[in-house]
């Protein structure tokens, strides 16, 4: 599986924005951001025009990274998003949003989107009781996620629940924190998103 492997500070550096890659840390003042808020690289100070393709990549690229996603993976998801009702920029963020990996980040089951997908892999989570390892599988409405019953009484798990679980849990998520489960309630609104990122110049982007 195809994966970045290089240091994540540096993609929030280069798209000047918190894109909350390192879980606890981009909240402190170790974040790079906060302690070199500039593009990383020998020219990473100087002053640069942006061009209307460039601020319409930047924000391709800022919406990719925050979740996660490769560039195919997150063409095919365009691609999807044309096809459903309404603005195609909001279906986009709604069907990353329906991620598992990002659920289970989202339920404070991990501390960054990138643990959450290490988490789904290893099958520490059951959708409607059953094992998925995929993190790109796209949860529906009215499906039950929880942690699995052989996981539980893993101190990794029991450690990242622990930790995270004062984060406010979305309005289009509930969570059973006693039980260790979770429900789709609804799909993702623009509303419940919290990037900041301007999708319609995404849409410009890939309708060239």
């Amino acid at each position: 599986m195809a994966r970045y492997t290089e240091a994540v500070c540096k993609l929030c550096r280069r798209e000047g924005q918190k894109l909350f890659l390192k879980g606890a840390r981009c909240y402190t003042d170790k974040c790079a951001l906060t302690r070199r808020a500039y593009a990383p690289g020998q020219h990473g100070q100087g002053r640069k025009k942006t061009s209307e393709y460039g601020m319409q990549l930047r924000a391709k690229q800022i919406a990719r990274r925050y979740y996660g996603v490769l560039e195919g993976q997150f063409r095919g998801y365009y691609e999807m998003a044309t096809k459903m009702e309404g603005k195609t920029g909001d279906a986009l963020l709604t069907i990353l949003e329906s991620r598992l990996d990002n659920v289970v980040y989202r339920l404070g089951w991990a501390s960054s989107r990138a643990e959450a997908r290490q988490l789904v892999v290893h099958g520490h989570f059951t959708v409607d009781g059953h094992r998925v390892d995929i993190p790109s599988y796209l949860v529906k409405v009215g499906q039950v996620i929880a942690i699995a019953e052989k996981s539980r009484s893993s101190a990794k798990i029991k450690a990242v629940v622990e930790e995270n679980a004062a984060r406010p849990c979305p309005k289009w998520l509930e969570v059973n924190r006693d039980n260790l489960e979770g429900k789709v309630v609804a799909m993702a609104t623009r509303e419940d998103v919290d990037l900041e990122v301007d999708e319609t110049l995404i849409v410009e982007l890939y309708s060239k």
